[in-house]
This record gives structure tokens, C-alpha cells and sequence, in this order.
């Protein structure tokens, strides 16, 4: 028997101006306590969502700010914290959050369902700066840029203050000035974001406010800009929270959700089993002038097992990778013992998370050439417990169950292979993109098909694993990339990339990549570029080349390549290694 409760009936008011936060604590709150299934809905209408009503937790999330304590507690609009069979339904209800705040996270729960939501943030942390005019009068160049009705600002001098809400004691969310920290351009006729540098505030020699949106710049000198219609898009570069969170919890899907913006890291599914994300949309509301819909990533798989499900979504306006599923390597320190090691966490976005439990099945690499070393078993770990900094957060020591080779302080790294998931993207859409579209490096079996990549910045699949930069784990076993659309991406539209210093050609990083049956449209660019690869398969694609020529394929040791003709028996033309052939 399912338990029906409404939002409205704990003090939500559709369409009111309040905080509805308290009242939505409250609700979930009695959800969960309740036994069997139970279905929280939000019957249609606006519901606003401040930081003073929202609870707060200590966590440790991948790829955000790793153990800063500034930003130790997350301020989480709806939180779902040890439910079981739980529904959140909400068709025609629109949830706008105020301040910084993650929209929603899953924690230590079971068989969760989202569905129908709409999110949003009445400011977004995202500045979206359209070029709506721009010349020179009277020897000196100027623009004028308009922004969208949800961003805040100020003229002050020749500088442009850009700001969230008055939060609390009248500080605002957050603050910056002119290009901010980080920026990149979107071109809405072209149809293609890229990552290039800002020159609206440079050389600046008076910002005037012309309109209620509009802001004119003069420049103190005579060059004629060339940008119009251009949006710049422009951000600071904490990612203080995750925008979702689905954390050691199983069975958690979202479908039919739709997210007008995510401050900070995207949708991060951690140490979780089972996640799945479909019929979804990631898009700013149309009309508003507004582009970016996300500060960093859409979608983040880290440390998960089971099945990772992406399907039937569009990804429109992220700051950076759409989906990315990785594991993270961690590196050995020190060997106290024989059967001891001594990790940390090497970059900065990433600590304070635990990263195995006794029986999960651990491998050590080589980190200069990401080959195993030694397979074991843990027996007992002192680790950092994510939710809270009574240990150090940034090491953790392992003791596995068999002896270990010496030496491998500094030279290793540690993977947990109990902790990556199998992966299935199927029928998304992905536009507006900066840079990849999918980055996935997990050895169980990836399937991505049927996708439409338009226009990526970077290449449209990704495949990499490093222990030297962003120490995103581990190698491919069983990847298929078929039956996609790849249009016009900005590197190889399949990029097969293991960042290992030292390569052997005997032993590749990378196994069992199949590419076939996609349809690639390319300018300048491979449809595959693949390193210390074996057994590659690479048949039956479409390939057609428009603007600057490129080669077919690049192979860089790929030992037992299976490479087949084009569709319709079209020959190929290969780069391998440094010499060239017609296949």
C-alpha cells in the first residue's frame, strides 16, 4: 500500500512568495518516517526555496572543493536522508532557489524516485552577456552587453559588479567583478560554445548603464570589435556544492526532471549503486537570454557500482563535460608495512571521501604507464568518513590481505575495481558544450549509442585515466560507440587518450574498443584518435569530411586493430604511428 503525502498539507504554498523550505523538510521528514512506500507530491505551481529554511550537512564531494573548511557544509533545498521506496512526484511544480544551494540529495537511501520537478535559481551564479551593439564613434571602439532579468549588477567606475542575492545580515550570495574568474563564449547562431578569452573589460575606459539591463563599455582604444551577437559567459571557480547529490544510496532515479540551472558541480552520483537519469533536460528557461545552464558539469559518476543509466536526456549549456564516470585513483604515500600502504588524495577538488570497505578488491598501478602491479583484497581501512573532519581528510591508510611488492611509494597508484559501474547512454542529445561530451573510464561494460553530439568544443567521447593531473581512474575493458551522431566536434570525435608518460607498446592501457555504425561529420578532426588501445575494432561508420581535410583515423600503438572500410565499402585513410596508409 502506498502512503500519499502533499507538500501543501505541511504548509507549501503553490505560487507564494514565502520560503517554502521548512515545509518540504517537514514533509520529507514525515515521508520517511512512515513505513512501505510513500509519495511526496508538489501540486503545480512556483515554490521558493531560501537558505535560512534549508538543512545544512557536512559532506565531502568529488571534483569540488575538496577539504577547504570554508565550505565543509552544504546547504541542500531538498533533502531525502535514509528513506526506503520513497517518490517525490511533482509535474507542473517549479522549485526556484535562492542563495547557493544544492537543489536536491539522496543520502543513505533506497529505490528513490524524482520525478517531473522543475529547478531553477532566481539568480544564477552564471553571468550570460549578450554583445548587443558594438563599433567605434569617434575614434575609440565600444559595446554595449545586455543580461538577462535574473542577473544583478552594478556600474561602479569603469568596473561592473556583479552580484546574488542580500542573504542573511545583508552580505550578498556571492559577488565579483567584471569578467569574473573564468569565462567562455557561446555563439547562439553557430551553435558552438568554446572556452577563448574575455576582452570586454579589457582596456576599459568607461561602463555606463544605458538601460535597465544594458551596460555600455568604451574603450580607450580604436579597434572595432568584431563579436556581436556573441554571450560571454562569465563565473568565479569555486564549486562550493554539488548542484545534486546521490550518496551512498542504491536504486536512485530522476526522470523527467528538468534543471534550469546547477551552481557549483553538476549532478554528482557517489559510492552509489544503480543510478539512473532519463527523459531529463538540462536547458535554461527559452526567451530569457540566459545559455548557461550548469557552472561546471551536468552529470558526475564517481566511485559508483552497478548499472550508471543516462538516457532520453538533453544536455544544453554546461560549463564543462556533460557526463563524465570515473573512479579515483589515490596515490600511495608511503608503505608502513608489508602489507600496508599509505594513501592520499593528490588533487585539491578531491578529499575527505572514503574509498573502500573490507572484501572490495583493490589494484595498484604503475603510474607512469597505468599497468597493474599487484591485485589484493582490504581487510580493514582508516579512511575519512565524508560526512564529518574528525580524521585527516586527506590520506587513508589500507591494510590488504596479501603481501605487496616494495618500492611503490611515489611510483603507484591504488584504484578500488569493486567501485565501477557498468554504463549505458543512450538517446541523449548534447549541445552547447564546451568541451567533451561523455568522459568515461570504467573497465566494466560501457555501451553508448544512439546520441547526437552537436558541436562538442572538444571531441564527443572521451577516454582517458590518469595518475598524474586530474587522477580520474581507470582503464577501459568493454567500451561500444555506435549508431551515434557526431557532428562537428572540436578534437577527435572519439578520443581514446590514457595520460601515461611511459608507453609500452606490448602491454596497452586500454582494451576492447568497438566503434561502428555511427555517423561522423567532420572539420579538421579524426573520427578516432586511440593510443595503447588493443584490440580495436573500427567498422561500418560514415564518415564525411567538410572544411579542412583530415585524416580517418590516428592510431598510436594500437596493437590488433581491426579497422574495416567506411559505410558502403568506402576506404579509409590512416595515420599509425608516424607513417600513413590507405586501408
Amino acid at each position: 500500500m502506498t502512503t500519499s503525502l502533499d507538500v501543501t498539507d505541511f504548509g507549501a504554498v503553490p505560487g507564494g512568495r514565502g520560503d517554502a523550505a521548512p515545509a518540504i523538510v517537514a514533509a520529507l521528514q514525515a515521508a520517511t518516517a512512515r513505513a512501505g512506500r510513500v509519495t511526496v507530491r508538489f501540486p503545480p505551481g512556483e515554490y521558493h526555496l531560501w537558505p535560512d529554511g534549508a538543512p545544512r550537512r557536512e559532506l565531502y564531494v568529488s571534483n569540488t572543493v575538496g577539504d577547504d573548511p570554508a565550505w565543509r557544509d552544504k546547504t541542500i533545498a531538498v533533502l531525502v536522508e535514509a528513506a526506503d521506496d520513497l517518490v517525490i512526484s511533482g509535474a507542473g511544480a517549479r522549485l526556484v532557489l535562492h542563495g547557493l544551494q544544492t537543489t536536491f540529495a539522496v543520502i543513505d537511501s533506497r529505490r528513490v524516485r524524482i520525478e517531473g520537478l522543475e529547478f531553477d535559481f532566481a539568480v544564477p551564479t552564471v553571468v550570460d552577456a549578450t554583445v548587443v551593439d558594438a563599433g567605434v564613434t569617434a575614434g575609440r571602439a565600444f559595446r554595449v552587453i545586455s543580461v538577462p532579468e535574473a542577473t544583478l549588477f552594478s556600474v561602479e567606475g569603469r568596473s561592473v559588479r556583479w552580484h546574488g542575492e542580500p542573504i542573511g545580515a545583508g552580505a550578498y550570495a556571492w559577488e565579483g567583478y567584471d569578467a569574473l574568474e573564468y569565462s567562455q563564449v557561446h555563439d547562439p547562431a553557430g551553435g558552438r560554445t568554446r572556452r577563448a578569452p574575455n576582452p570586454l573589460f579589457d582596456r576599459v575606459r568607461k561602463a555606463t548603464r544605458v538601460g535597465r539591463r544594458t551596460i555600455r563599455l568604451d574603450y580607450d582604444h580604436g579597434e572595432a570589435p568584431a563579436d556581436a551577437g556573441l554571450v560571454y559567459q562569465m563565473r568565479r571557480t569555486t564549486r562550493d556544492h554539488p548542484g545534486g547529490l546521490v550518496l551512498d544510496s542504491a536504486a536512485v532515479t530522476l526522470s523527467g526532471v528538468v534543471f534550469r540551472f546547477l551552481h557549483g558541480f553538476g549532478i554528482v552520483a557517489q559510492a552509489s549503486r544503480d543510478v539512473g537519469i532519463e527523459s531529463c533536460e538540462f536547458r535554461t528557461p527559452p526567451g530569457t537570454g540566459r545559455h548557461s545552464a550548469g557552472f561546471a558539469d551536468f552529470v558526475q559518476f564517481s566511485g559508483c557500482s552497478g548499472r550508471a543509466v543516462v538516457r532520453d536526456c538533453l544536455f544544453d549549456g554546461p560549463h564543462d563535460d556533460p557526463v563524465n564516470v570515473h573512479g579515483t585513483y589515490l596515490r600511495v604515500a608511503g608503505q608502513p608495512g608489508p602489507r600496508t600502504l599509505e594513501l592520499e588524495y593528490a588533487h585539491p577538488e578531491t578529499a575527505g571521501i572514503p574509498q573502500f570497505a573490507p572484501g572490495d578488491r583493490v589494484e595498484i598501478v604503475d603510474r607512469e604507464t597505468l599497468l597493474p602491479i599487484a591485485v589484493a583484497a582490504v581487510e580493514r581501512v582508516r579512511q575519512p568518513s565524508g560526512r564529518d573532519h574528525d580524521v585527516p581528510l586527506r590520506t587513508i591508510v589500507v591494510t590488504v590481505g596479501s603481501a605487496l611488492p616494495g618500492g611503490l611509494s611515489g611510483r603507484a597508484a591504488v584504484e578500488n575495481v569493486t567501485r565501477t559501474p557498468s554504463v549505458h547512454l543512450a538517446r541523449n542529445v548534447f549541445r552547447n558544450v564546451p568541451t567533451r561530451g561523455v568522459l568515461v573510464t570504467t573497465r566494466r561494460k560501457v555501451l553508448i549509442e544512439d546520441n547526437r553530439f552537436e558541436r562538442t568544443g572538444m571531441s564527443a567521447v572521451y577516454v582517458s585515466g590518469d595518475a598524474t593531473e586530474w587522477w580520474e581512474s581507470g582503464p577501459v575493458r568493454d567500451l561500444t560507440v555506435r549508431g551515434n551522431e557526431i557532428v562537428e566536434p572540436g578534437g577527435p570525435a572519439v578520443f581514446v587518450d590514457p595520460r601515461n608518460p611511459g608507453s609500452d607498446p606490448a602491454h596497452p592501457v586500454h582494451h576492447g574498443v568497438v566503434v561502428e555504425g555511427n555517423r561522423f561529420v567532420l572539420d579538421g578532426v579524426p573520427a578516432l584518435d586511440a593510443k595503447d588501445t588493443g584490440g580495436l575494432r573500427f567498422r561500418d561508420n560514415a564518415i564525411a569530411h567538410v572544411g579542412v581535410p583530415a585524416w580517418d583515423l590516428v592510431l598510436r600503438s594500437c596493437p590488433g586493430a581491426d579497422v574495416g572500410p567506411g559505410e558502403g565499402g568506402a576506404p579509409l585513410r590512416i595515420m599509425e604511428e608516424s607513417r600513413d596508409r590507405p586501408l
